[in-house]
């Protein structure tokens, strides 16, 4: 699978969850939900192996990590919802 099938799959993907698991009476989604509104934050591949890390142009604070396993021919698809974002200071600069 190159990179361009596994993009577009991975955003399948989160598409579908996103229409399966979104409370819509906190999240305002659009009737119609497409790959437009789905970006890739980060993808690696390494030999036959894929991963992302994606999200949505929603307010939902959810994002997506999917990696596909090329040896088993298997994909695997976590959801994660952002809870917090602590600033640490390091010291005097």
């Amino acid at each position: 699978m190159d990179n361009k099938e596994f993009v577009e799959l991975c955003k399948e993907k989160v598409i579908h969850y996103t229409i399966a698991t979104i409370d819509r009476s906190k999240v305002d989604l659009p009737c119609f939900i497409s790959t437009d509104d789905v970006y890739v934050v980060w993808l690696n591949r390494t030999l036959q192996n894929n991963k992302a890390l994606l999200s949505t142009t929603f307010t939902d604070g959810m994002y997506y990590e999917v990696t596909y396993n090329g040896d088993k021919n298997e994909l695997y698809f976590d959801a994660y919802k952002h809870v917090e974002n602590v600033e640490f200071k390091l010291g005097d600069k």
